[in-house]
């Protein structure tokens, strides 16, 4: 296989020691994944949300990187990715997420996600199941399934879920956020995370940078605009079948989903659930060794 260019290359590009970049097309489009750790081992792909990137996992991947093989890909329109002008619902993103990882030669594996990329692996394990040995998703609402149809009003939890409204407005969140992204990042990172030093100034500058380079803002208020066909697609879906792979909802304990394995426990057959102390929203860059020990059980018990 040979890895296609790299689209975005004014953007600064992290380097993670014992990981190495790879760009692959997937159906048309270039995605960027990060790739490490075991070659011989079972092979464990990431995703990540918004307002992020790969970079997410950057403190969970070396120590998977002992057992697994690991893979972190940024979706359509984030990180080192392509921005597709098409649709961005999650089971169109999914195909393409499956493609990159036929791509990169993994027949089979376990499927890690947070954020809205939890959104994508839901949409991609209805879509494929025969691909996954079983998939985690962290601290999301799932749109069709469990997110809400509203935001609620309480000021108490109105903060967690403002944003959803707001980037289906038309037009207007661009013309206030353009060249403010690293503001609008800042927000995210300090409000939602249970800790206020838990991201410094250089990470928020890094996902601030993703976002404001070429497509990146369309593309992140994409997902949000295209959650209708995302539930559609998904509710469909699950009229003919429920997931049938084991899953893992991992929550925190001061995250936005207060039990994700009973959330998704309606639509699928093997679901369990863990909740990591000491955390918010981002429960990867917070207790990246929960996570790691949370996926690594998950994946021994359940293989």
């Amino acid at each position: 296989m040979t890895d296609a260019a790299h689209p975005l290359p004014e953007l600064p590009l992290p380097d993670l020691p014992g990981f190495s970049h790879r760009w692959v097309d997937a159906e048309g489009i270039q995605l960027h994944a990060v790739e490490g750790g075991n070659p011989t081992g079972p092979a464990v792909v990431l995703l990540a949300g918004f307002p992020q990137t790969w970079w997410a996992w950057r403190k969970a991947m070396p120590g998977l990187a002992d057992r697994f093989r690991v893979l972190a890909i940024d979706l359509p329109g984030q990180g080192h990715s392509d921005r597709p002008r098409d649709s961005y619902d999650t089971h169109t993103v999914a195909s393409r997420v499956q493609a990159a990882v036929t791509a990169l030669d993994v027949p089979k594996y376990w499927l890690v996600a947070h954020d809205i990329g939890a959104w994508v692996a839901f949409s991609l394990a209805l879509k494929y199941e025969e691909r996954l040995h079983g998939v985690a998703l962290l601290d999301a609402g799932i749109p069709g399934i469990t997110l809400p149809d509203s935001v609620p009003t309480d000021p108490e939890r109105a903060w967690k879920t403002w944003h959803f409204t707001f980037h289906l407005v038309p037009e207007l969140p661009e013309t206030l956020l353009a060249g403010r992204e690293r503001d609008y990042v800042d927000w995210f990172l300090n409000a939602k995370a249970f800790s206020p030093d838990t991201f410094d100034s250089a990470e928020t500058e890094h996902y601030a940078a993703a976002i404001a380079a070429e497509g990146g803002l369309r593309a992140s208020l994409a997902y949000y605009r295209d959650a209708a066909e995302s539930a559609r697609k998904n509710r469909d879906a699950l009229d003919r079948q429920r997931l049938t792979v084991p899953v893992l909802g991992i929550s925190s304990s001061h995250g936005s989903i207060p039990d994700m394995g009973a959330s998704l426990s309606p639509w699928a057959d093997q679901a369990t659930g863990v909740v990591l102390p000491d955390a918010g929203h981002f429960i990867p860059d917070e207790q990246p060794d929960a996570v790691v020990a949370a996926v690594t059980s998950f994946i021994d018990h359940a293989g």
